[in-house]
């Protein structure tokens, strides 16, 4: 039996799996690594720890799986978005990579923003330029490390550089490249005026390529190092978004899918990037061949749910450990207790700025119009809504451009909360589905790595033979309950901007 192998390099660790044709996951495995953090605005690595984790992981898919290396027919790879590696003239990193985290680039935001204002939208599908983009990162190396600057041939996003180190070729994809302020959207091109205004030439960054792309085989060290053979080809798969809306059946307009882990990330398909005529919804060039995506991100929902566990439950905690029980579920089952809107105790989940879908960096978490009658109970159940209202917010901005939402494909850790996908249901009055393979976006990879090699005549038909629904959430009796407490949260997210923009903005 033939396989298809899935590398997905995220943020904290790259995670690999080996799937059959008809879905199954054979094998899976994850290596975390620990970011460095030298300031308060720096997140880096090394690069080598990438390509380390890769290997590490693959030969533990592997060897899991019980697969002989001939029979992996190929492999796909996709990653975060943003991380911004620095190679010399012989292929080697010269400079740890700058993560998509680091924000060490604020003032080389703020200028490109000055130069190229209203034609950012347009022509990138990005709505503010952020000290987050690569085009702001390669600006600060040259402005502040000109000697590494000077001695720098390429410049590469994580994906970019495994499958270098893969296969010998620097090349990139629409999808991976799309937030990297670099890259035209609508043309499928380098966006020459940027690389013009950072100091760099379009040669500088690597070979555009579509997602979802044949980049070759294997080269003998990459194979004998994963313990695969030089049949096995290698494919682009692109950014961890637009990856995990495949593994997720999310590859056509009308389709919206959501992924509630660290942060909260909308995935909707689209065929036309200019749909937003007010310019908020963030618009991503879709690893589906022809489409986009809208990709509303909020940057904590599973993360705050972590802060409040952590924070106060360390009894819950301590008792999950000793009865191997998950502490998630002791809090979720306090909040089932409690009825919806959560007696009138609103939370706005907002820990670390918003961004979607208003951008406000100086927004803080809520907790307002808590009693002497409410318990820890009440306000698990008021941060479970208060990331469902925090969706349904998004998906009537997305509704504005004329799209339809018919249903929503829930995914990522979050979506192994029944109550929390009910929850969601209900507030958003539309259904909720979960899926059997919770990890879509290796799943997406291994449904493009089959469309290339040939087991599999389009995305469609690999989306059909791979992707299974598991349960279906339907919205009850508590839909009615929401609509008003839904009212109460967007009410009080609008009076409170103001508040945070004054008390926790620049210069405060």
């Amino acid at each position: 039996m033939q396989s298809l192998l899935a590398i997905d390099a995220g943020t904290t660790s790259v995670k690999a799996g080996l799937f059959a044709p008809d879905g199954r996951c054979l094998g899976v495995s994850r290596q975390e690594y620990q970011l460095e953090t030298p300031s308060a605005e720096r997140a880096q690595l090394d690069p080598e720890v990438y390509w380390q984790a890769c290997l590490k992981t693959v030969r533990a898919a592997l060897e899991q799986s019980g697969q002989q290396p001939g029979q992996v027919k190929a492999l796909a790879v996709s990653s975060q978005g943003e991380t911004t590696i620095t190679l010399d003239r012989t292929g080697r990193a010269i400079y740890p990579a700058m993560v998509w985290l680091d924000n060490r680039a604020t003032k080389q935001a703020a200028f490109l923003a000055s130069r190229f204002g209203a034609e950012v939208y347009p022509r990138t599908g990005i709505p503010e330029i952020v000290a987050t983009w690569p085009a702001c990162k390669i600006m600060w190396l040259r402005q502040n490390e000109p000697e590494i600057f000077a001695r720098a041939a390429k410049f590469v996003l994580v994906q970019d550089y495994l499958i270098y180190r893969l296969t010998g070729r620097i090349v990139t994809d629409g999808s991976i490249s799309c937030t990297t302020l670099n890259y035209d959207i609508q043309k499928n091109a380098w966006w020459n005026d940027v690389q013009e205004a950072i100091g760099i030439r379009a040669e500088q960054l690597p070979e555009i390529i579509p997602p979802g792309s044949r980049v070759g085989a294997l080269s003998p060290d990459a194979a004998e190092a994963l313990g695969l053979t030089t049949d096995t080809f290698v494919i682009t798969g692109g950014m961890d978004q637009a990856v995990g809306a495949i593994g997720a059946g999310n590859f056509r307009p009308g389709i919206v899918s959501e992924s509630t882990g660290a942060a909260l990330a909308i995935q909707a398909t689209i065929s036309d990037p200019l749909i937003d005529k007010s310019q908020v919804v963030p618009v991503y060039y879709h690893s589906a061949p022809g489409q986009y995506l809208f990709v509303p991100v909020c940057p904590t929902a599973g993360m705050a749910l972590k802060w409040l566990r952590d924070a106060f439950f360390q009894d819950e905690i301590k008792q999950a450990d000793q009865a191997g029980m998950d502490a998630y579920d002791r809090l979720t089952d306090l909040a089932g207790a409690i009825p919806a809107g959560s007696d009138g105790l609103v939370m706005l989940p907002h820990l670390m700025g918003a961004f979607s879908p208003e951008t406000n960096l100086a927004a803080r978490g809520s907790f307002t119009g808590f009693t002497l009658s409410h318990t820890r109970g009440h306000f698990v159940r008021a941060l479970l809504e208060g990331v469902a209202f925090m969706l349904r917010q998004n998906l009537e901005f997305i509704e504005r451009t004329g799209m339809e939402i018919k249903e929503i494909r829930s995914t990522g850790g979050g979506a192994r909360s029944r109550l929390w996908n009910q929850i969601k249901a209900d507030v958003c009055n539309r259904p909720v589905v979960t899926l059997a393979n919770e990890e879509t976006g290796l799943l997406g990879d291994a449904i493009l790595a089959g469309v290339s090699s040939g087991v599999f005549q389009s995305i469609e038909e690999g989306c059909h033979a791979m992707v299974a629904v598991k349960e279906s959430f339907l919205p009850g009796r508590d839909a009615g309950v929401y609509a008003g407490s839904y009212q109460l949260y967007c009410e009080l997210d609008r009076q409170l901007s103001g508040y945070y923009r004054a008390s926790f903005g620049k210069g405060k």
